[in-house]
């Protein structure tokens, strides 16, 4: 005995109609019953194919704008009725109403319409009521009827019908992919309503509800060491989460945690740059005049730890700068394209990750960290803060920095944001030379980059991501040859900072915007 329901009904109920030709012409050759609403009936006429429309099947016409068309018991009586049980089955027959196998929906583009910049009433035009009905009635009653909510499952609907039906299991997983879809869009409404349409009197511009769902992409290896079970979800298309893989071993969990860090850092340039990252902290970061400079100017901050690190670029890999790489063993190397013959050449490297990542053309606007109990969610830390913007610098000492002093002093304060707090970076010529990160005290990290620096600190620029407590920290970069000085000001003690550097000849900038990375 087979659990295989032949599909010979099918009701057709779609905003998004990409796909939908090739599958009404398939369902109406295998002689389906075609039913449907509004624009999906009207385009399964024009194809010159019988079809039902909902309201002939109701006797009563779509209304209010077309907010009401498929709420009918003649509808979802044919969605829910559980064939399984006779008494269902009789009451069908009783009330006239024939059974659905198959309902084909997909929901009306609310988030697109909302991140288009639509009025509140457009937006609301655009929660649909009727999709979502359907779509979880026929979830619910799923050992009976078929829910498809996506174009790319329109194949395997086609290949069911010729195999006689979708088994059990596979309306098992369409149900399960089905309530995932409307939970999505519930979630997408309901953190809408709360952060648009509800009143927060607080001014804090945080909703009181918001929400999100991921889908698994992948189950890891494992997680940050080999005993943590891991996966990866993804909540929206894009990202690195969407990334092309090329070539090589499967991403682990720290490669993606790497990875992440290494292209917030290399797409914060407009130029060509490179980031070179080792447990989610730069080895180098450095633009160039091409891709091949920036890497050799970042892989020279700290060759060392550049050893089994992950490279992203923010223009496509050449040639050139992938013989470079493929010199070096490199965990990953993520970039929006590869020039003729780079892949190949990387390829070379057996175990090496080639990942295919465009730039995040709408990055996420806030960011999320889980909590015991909670979840923290902050405002994503782009370079777009006022004291990002150099003409906005204070100039707290010293005299001004020329021309090509002060784009360096620019470099290092924006690549020092990819650094673990604390954090000190020393540029030259637009690259890393010497890295000082994570350390409890900003001494020990002023001391830590000046080390890595070795005698490129002298004639170099520092950054530091936040404030100097005391004087001892900026001694530091002096005493090495530091020649100017940007950070964020604001300590009780900033007089002391200043004549130190007052007393060495030292140019320093306050930004008055602080960058910490924790």
């Amino acid at each position: 005995m087979t659990d295989r329901i032949a599909i010979r009904r099918a009701l057709v109920s779609v905003y998004d109609k990409s796909g939908l030709d090739g599958l009404v012409h398939g369902l109406a050759e295998a002689g389906v019953e075609l039913v449907s609403t509004g624009g999906s009936a009207a385009r399964i006429e024009s194809l010159g194919l019988p079809v039902t429309k909902v309201e002939d099947l109701t006797g009563f016409p779509e209304c209010l704008d077309g907010r009401v068309k498929t709420l009918h018991p003649k509808v979802h009586a044919g969605i829910l009725a559980d064939r399984r049980l006779d008494s269902h089955v009789a009451q069908l027959a009783e009330l006239g109403v024939e059974p659905f196998d198959l309902v084909v929906s997909n929901l009306y583009p609310f988030v697109q319409t909302v991140t288009s910049g639509a009025s509140p009433d457009e937006c609301v035009e655009q929660i649909d009521i009727g999709g979502p009905s359907m779509v979880r009635a026929a979830a619910k009653n799923h050992p009976s009827v078929a829910i498809v909510t996506s174009p790319a499952a329109y194949d395997d609907v086609l290949e069911a019908v010729a195999a006689g039906g979708f088994t059990l299991e596979q309306r098992r997983r369409l149900a399960a992919e089905a309530f995932a879809h409307t939970a999505a869009y519930d979630v997408q409404v309901a953190s809408w309503m709360g952060s648009v349409l509800t009143d927060t009197s607080d001014g804090t511009g945080f909703p009181a509800f918001t929400g999100a769902t991921w889908q698994r992409k992948a189950v890891l290896r494992y997680g940050e060491n080999p005993h943590q079970p891991a996966a990866l979800y993804a909540h929206w298309r894009g990202g690195l989460a969407d990334a092309e893989q090329l070539h090589g071993k499967e991403m682990s969990y720290n490669n993606y945690v790497d990875t992440d860090a290494a292209r917030r850092a290399a797409n914060d340039f407009d130029a060509p740059a490179v980031a070179i990252i080792k447990h989610a902290n730069p080895c180098g970061i450095a633009t160039g005049p091409d891709v091949a400079e920036a890497h050799r100017k970042a892989h020279a901050c700290d060759p060392v730890s550049a050893f089994g690190g992950v490279i992203a670029v923010n223009r496509p890999v050449s040639k050139e700068m992938a013989e470079q790489v493929a010199e070096v063993f490199t965990e990953v190397i993520v970039a929006p394209a590869y020039d003729d013959g780079a892949v190949e050449i990387l390829q070379g490297k057996k175990n090496i990750r080639i990942l295919v990542c465009a730039l995040d053309e709408h990055p996420d606007p806030v960011e999320f960290r889980g909590i015991s109990g909670g979840v923290l969610i902050q405002r994503v830390d782009h370079v777009d803060a006022p004291g990002d913007d150099p003409s906005t610098w204070t100039l707290a000492t010293g005299d001004a920095a020329s021309d090509a002093v002060l784009a360096d002093l620019v470099f290092a304060w924006q690549a020092c944001r990819s650094v673990k707090s604390n954090a000190i970076l020393l540029a030259h010529d637009g690259a890393s030379v010497g890295i000082g990160m994570g350390q409890v005290n900003r001494v020990d990290s002023c001391g830590l980059a000046v080390s890595r620096a070795g005698e490129r600190a002298a004639g170099s620029v520092a950054a530091s991501d936040a404030f100097f407590p005391f004087e001892d920290g900026p001694q530091v970069l002096i005493d090495a040859g530091v020649r100017a000085i940007v950070q964020p000001g604001g300590s009780m003690r900033d007089e002391l900072t200043v004549k130190a550097c007052e007393a060495a000849g030292v140019t320093m900038y306050f930004t008055g915007t602080r960058h910490f990375a924790h």
